[in-house]
C-alpha cells in the first residue's frame, strides 16, 4: 500500500456535505458544459481531434487562474478511462513522484493508463522535473501539468520538449455571465439568489477573468446577504464580498514583464496617457515603484538620449525621491517622471552608437591605439614616439578637427549619428562642421 493510499488521522471538524465551495459544486461534467477554450474544445480545436482519434499525450496547461485548466484535466483523465491522480508542486517532492510511477507502471501492466495532473508546475525544482522526464517519455503516464507563469522560464527544456504546451485564454465577459446563469439557475443553494444587472455587472468586473474568484464572490454575498435575511444581492454586497480587487499580475512572472513592456513603449511612443494607464495597472497590483524608476532611467537614456538630456537628470531625480517617500506619494512622482518623458523628443542615436562600437570591437579587438593619443609616462615611451605630434584639442580651429581620434584602420567609422530632432539636432550640426567623414557619411 502506498503512502497516499494509508488512512489519515480523522479531522477534529467534518464539514457537512452541502459545504462544498460552489466552484466545486459547478465543476463542469463535461466538454460541452466548459465555458471558452473554443481554439482547443470546438469542432477543430487540437485537443478535441486528438481526443476523436484516441491519442492523448503529454501536455501542459499555462494561463490565467480560474480558466479551467483542472476540469480540463479530470476531464481527459475521464474520457480516456484513465487513473487521475492530482498533486501539488509545492507539496509534493521525487519521493512521492517514484512511488506514483510505480503505481502507474503497474497499472499499465493490467491494461490501466494514468494520468498525473500536476498544479502549479511550474513550482518543481529542476531535479523534481526531471525524475518525470523518463516516465513521460516511454509512456508510463500522461503528464498534464498546469501554470500560471510562462512554461519558457520555469520548465526545463526536456520536459518541454517532451509535451505539448497549449494556452488557455481568459473568460469572456460572455464566458463569465454563462457561468453566473447556471449558478443562478441550476444551483440548489443559489435558486434563491437574485442579481440585479448592476450587481452582476460588478461581479463579472472585478473577478479578472477568472471564474473561480467570481464564483467565491458570489457564495460570499449570499451568504452575507443571507445573514441579513435578505436574498437580494446588490452591487455593494459584492464589493463588501470582493474586498480587495483582483489583478491579474504577478511581480516574479508573465503580466509583470507583459505590463513594463507596454510602460516602456508607451513612452518610447509618446503616448502618456497609455503610458499612465499601465503605471496604474502596476502601482494597483502592489509593484515596487523603485523597480519602475529604475526601468524610467534606463529609458531616458536608451529612448531620448541627447535629444533632451534633462530627460536623464528628472529620471534620476525621480528614482531618488521614491526611495524618499515610498508610496503612495511615490505613485505621483513616476506620473510626473512618465509624463514627461512621453513628451519629450526621442532618439535612439546614442544606445545605437555603443552597440555599433562594440560589435566593431568584437570584430577587431586588437586594433591599435594611435601612437599620438598614447600615454608617454616614461622616457622610454617618449624616446619610441608614445605622444608625439599630438594637438591639444583647445588650441586647434573649430572650422576642421586636422586630427583622428580613431585607430587608422577605423578612421572614417562613424558609430554615433545624432538626430535631426530636439537638442541632438544642435548637436549634429556641430559635429558635421568639424569633421569632413560626418559630412560625407548621411546614411
Amino acid at each position: 500500500m502506498s503512502t497516499r493510499d494509508q488512512a489519515q488521522e480523522p479531522s477534529l471538524f467534518k464539514p457537512p456535505e452541502d459545504a462544498v465551495p460552489l466552484a466545486e459544486r459547478l465543476r463542469p461534467r463535461s466538454f460541452d458544459e466548459i465555458q471558452g477554450q473554443e481554439h482547443l474544445l470546438g469542432p477543430e480545436g487540437i485537443i478535441r481531434r486528438m481526443l476523436e482519434g484516441g491519442h492523448i499525450r503529454s501536455m501542459i496547461f499555462w494561463g490565467p487562474p480560474g480558466t479551467g485548466k483542472t476540469t480540463l484535466a479530470r476531464l481527459l483523465a475521464t474520457k480516456i478511462d484513465a487513473r487521475f491522480i492530482q498533486i501539488n508542486a509545492i507539496s509534493s517532492g521525487v519521493k512521492e513522484l517514484r512511488e506514483i510511477i510505480s503505481e502507474a507502471e503497474h497499472e499499465l501492466r493490467m491494461g490501466k493508463r494514468t494520468v498525473l495532473f500536476i498544479d502549479e508546475i511550474h513550482r518543481f525544482n529542476k531535479s523534481q522535473q526531471a525524475a518525470l522526464l523518463k516516465s513521460v517519455e516511454n509512456g508510463t503516464l500522461v503528464l498534464i501539468g498546469a501554470t500560471t507563469e510562462n512554461p519558457s522560464f520555469e520548465v526545463i527544456s526536456p520536459l518541454l520538449s517532451r509535451t505539448g504546451v497549449y494556452v488557455l485564454e481568459s473568460l469572456t465577459e460572455k464566458d463569465l455571465l454563462a457561468i453566473l446563469d447556471k449558478a443562478l439557475i441550476q444551483d440548489e443553494v443559489l435558486k434563491q439568489a437574485v442579481l440585479n444587472e448592476e450587481a452582476q455587472e460588478e461581479l463579472i468586473r472585478q473577478c479578472g477573468g477568472d471564474a473561480r474568484t467570481m464564483l467565491n464572490a458570489l457564495e460570499v454575498a449570499f451568504d452575507i446577504s443571507e445573514s441579513r435575511e435578505s436574498y437580494n444581492i446588490s452591487r455593494d454586497t459584492i464589493k463588501e464580498a470582493y474586498q480587495t480587487h483582483h489583478y491579474r499580475y504577478d511581480r516574479a512572472g508573465e503580466e509583470h514583464y507583459n505590463t513594463i513592456s507596454a510602460f516602456i513603449k508607451s513612452i518610447r511612443g509618446s503616448e502618456p496617457d497609455a503610458a499612465l494607464y499601465y503605471l496604474a495597472r502596476m502601482l494597483e497590483a502592489g509593484e515596487d515603484p523603485k523597480f519602475i524608476a529604475r526601468r524610467l532611467i534606463v529609458l531616458a537614456s536608451e529612448d531620448i538620449g541627447n535629444a533632451e538630456p534633462y530627460a536623464l537628470t528628472l529620471a534620476t531625480a525621480s528614482f531618488t525621491a521614491v526611495d524618499y517617500v515610498g508610496m503612495p506619494e511615490a505613485s505621483i512622482i513616476l506620473a510626473q517622471a512618465a509624463t514627461f518623458l512621453s513628451g519629450c523628443p526621442k532618439s535612439n542615436a546614442s544606445y545605437k552608437a555603443i552597440g555599433n562600437a562594440i560589435d566593431e570591437v568584437r570584430k577587431r579587438p586588437d586594433v591599435p591605439v594611435p601612437m599620438h593619443l598614447r600615454n608617454a609616462p616614461t622616457q622610454l615611451m617618449k624616446d619610441l614616439g608614445y605622444g608625439k605630434h599630438y594637438k591639444y584639442s583647445h588650441d586647434q580651429s573649430e572650422d576642421e578637427k586636422e586630427q583622428h581620434f580613431l585607430p587608422i584602420e577605423l578612421k572614417e567609422k562613424v558609430f554615433y549619428k545624432p538626430k535631426d530632432i530636439g537638442r541632438e539636432s544642435n548637436i549634429k550640426k556641430y559635429l558635421e562642421k568639424i569633421w569632413k567623414k560626418r559630412r560625407n557619411n548621411k546614411d
